[in-house]
């Protein structure tokens, strides 16, 4: 499997031909780890924003800057958890990125 990656965007895995159980690269075992992160960020990007996270505040608000500036704090807020662990939904994803990748079951620690 191939990742594609676009700014801005969650990266995607396309098959390449003729790789079929083969051990990943340390450079694919990096991009399946980046794209992991990428995916638990965007989840707790959302999770956040749920919450209430970003929203103006009544008094004392930053106007129509505040509003749209907001969802990029959001974002690096929960750029900031995944880099400090998360909340573990990255080595899940990092997992099952791995088991699609090699259509064989991972467990957790194995790498």
């Amino acid at each position: 499997m191939k990742l594609i990656t676009s700014a801005g965007q969650v990266p995607v895995l396309t098959a390449q031909p003729g790789r079929t159980n083969q051990v990943p690269s340390d450079a694919e075992h990096a991009a399946l780890r980046k794209a992991a992160g990428d995916l638990e960020t965007a989840f707790l990007t959302e999770m956040l924003m749920s919450a209430g996270f970003g929203k103006a505040r009544a008094t004392y608000g930053g106007g129509a800057g505040e509003d749209q500036f907001a969802s990029l704090l959001v974002r690096a807020q929960a750029e900031q958890m995944t880099r400090a662990g998360g909340i573990g939904l990255a080595e899940s994803f990092f997992n099952a990125l791995l088991e699609a990748e090699n259509d064989t079951p991972i467990r957790a620690g194995s790498d």
